[in-house]
């Protein structure tokens, strides 16, 4: 099964997203990606915010666990803290070279976290717990979401 790790992070009332168009399907997903082999789910939340992001975090903390079915598999969702940066592909990432190709494109960008409840953000029961999370507090032990299949 894939393992994924994926990042919460706000900065001025605004929340960290990635702006897709698949295939001329448009929607918004968190940032972040597969775990690589040998790469812990953490090792790799930093990885892929560096890549996808290009900006810095810190003091990541497990705050949702969600299992995305066999297409997806486990995602780990971490809130973690604005250090630096402004949001863009690594020239070298997997997204910049897909976004080359012009079919299967990536914008990562900060979107106001007023605006989340009307914005597609994918899946929506994730959604549904970002704007809630996001508009107290995210509870002490990982909130468990299976994504219906």
């Amino acid at each position: 099964m894939r393992t994924s790790a994926r990042v919460i992070v706000t900065k001025d009332n605004k929340l960290l997203i990635m702006k897709r168009s698949k295939f001329g399907d448009k929607f918004y997903a968190l940032v972040g990606g597969g775990v690589d082999p040998g790469e812990t789910p953490e090792q790799a939340l930093y990885r892929e915010v560096a890549e996808e992001a290009c900006i810095t975090i810190t003091n990541h903390r497990l705050v949702i666990v969600e299992d995305a079915g066999p297409m997806y598999g486990l995602q780990y969702i971490y809130l973690a803290d604005y250090v630096s940066g402004e949001p863009a592909l690594a020239a070298d990432s997997e997204e910049a070279h897909s976004n080359a190709g012009g079919q299967n494109l990536y914008e990562p960008m900060w979107i106001p976290i007023k605006d989340l409840a009307e914005a597609d953000v994918r899946p929506k029961e994730l959604k549904q717990l970002l704007i809630r999370g996001l508009a107290g507090d995210f509870p002490d032990e990982p909130i468990e979401l299976t994504i219906p299949a």
